[in-house]
């Protein structure tokens, strides 16, 4: 007898620990767990930590409440100007609702996928080339926009959408280059123009001011010389300049004329003239 209530005794308590570890899960801490009762959704989401389902009548979902980071495949369109590029892009987004995540949409991660490509292609075509190089943040918000909607009713929150790259033709390239080099050209041009213009006023000045005065152009003359005189592999050709010529030549001029030796001369004269 003492043997039997033994035998059932342990029977109990290995079906109980049957039990037990049948009824027993874990949700880690960044998910949450959805039990279907029969089929049926309970409105109870179990929080991280241990928790029990009924055996064979319960079943746990586990949903991710992490940040997904989802690529978007790149995407082949005609944009509003009528020029072919490819573009890719990247969607963050999470579960805020696990219940309806699991119950409005059989697969919420391939759903917002195929969103995201559809509303890719559409800003495409809606947006200009200029606005998909340089406007992007601007893009960024509508394709959040255009993702989001749909997505609130599958308890998925769209947090981020990023384009990555803009791929264009080889073509398309070489004329952008190409246009750039021309604009980069016409700059240059107009900068060696106006610095013409502003050093052809500054020589006009000089110049004014150099012919009230003569001997200024002596003295930027003999600047210039110096200045090619510093390097010394060149060969100096100096100018003679006929204005110091004229002035040698008037003080030739002005210059008594010579007498001979202890006034020879003029005693010879003197004498000649007594004979």
């Amino acid at each position: 007898m003492v043997e039997a209530l033994v035998a059932a005794g342990a029977a109990l308590v290995s079906v109980g620990a049957v039990y037990a570890l049948a009824a027993a899960r874990v949700v880690r801490q960044y998910e949450r767990g959805v039990v279907f009762r029969l089929g049926r959704l309970r409105p109870e989401v179990r929080g991280p930590g241990f928790t029990m389902v009924v055996p064979f009548v319960d079943r746990l979902q586990k949903v991710n409440m992490q940040i997904v980071t989802m690529p978007v495949p790149a995407q082949e369109g005609i944009t509003r100007d009528n020029v072919t590029v490819r573009v890719d892009a990247v969607v963050y987004f999470r579960v805020t609702s696990p219940a309806e995540a699991v119950v409005r949409v059989e697969d919420y991660r391939f759903a917002v996928s195929q969103m995201a490509q559809t509303s890719l292609r559409s800003i495409i075509g809606k947006s200009e080339l200029d606005d998909l190089l340089s406007n992007r943040e601007k893009l960024n918000q509508g394709l959040e926009l255009m993702i989001d909607s749909p997505a609130v009713e599958w308890g998925v929150t769209i947090d981020r959408v990023d384009i990555k790259d803009v791929s264009l033709p080889e073509t398309m390239k070489r004329s952008m280059a190409r246009q750039a080099e021309a604009d980069r050209e016409r700059r240059a041009r107009v900068i060696n123009a106006d610095a013409e213009l502003q050093a052809s006023k500054k020589l006009a000045e000089a110049a004014k001011e150099m012919s009230e005065q003569p001997a200024a152009l002596q003295l930027r003359l003999l600047q210039t010389v110096v200045a090619v005189a510093a390097e010394k592999n060149s060969t100096l050709v100096l100018p003679f300049p006929v204005e110091l010529l004229r002035f040698l030549e008037r003080a030739q001029q002005q210059l008594p004329p010579a007498a001979g030796p202890d006034g020879a001369g003029g005693s010879a004269g003197a004498n000649s003239g007594q004979g």
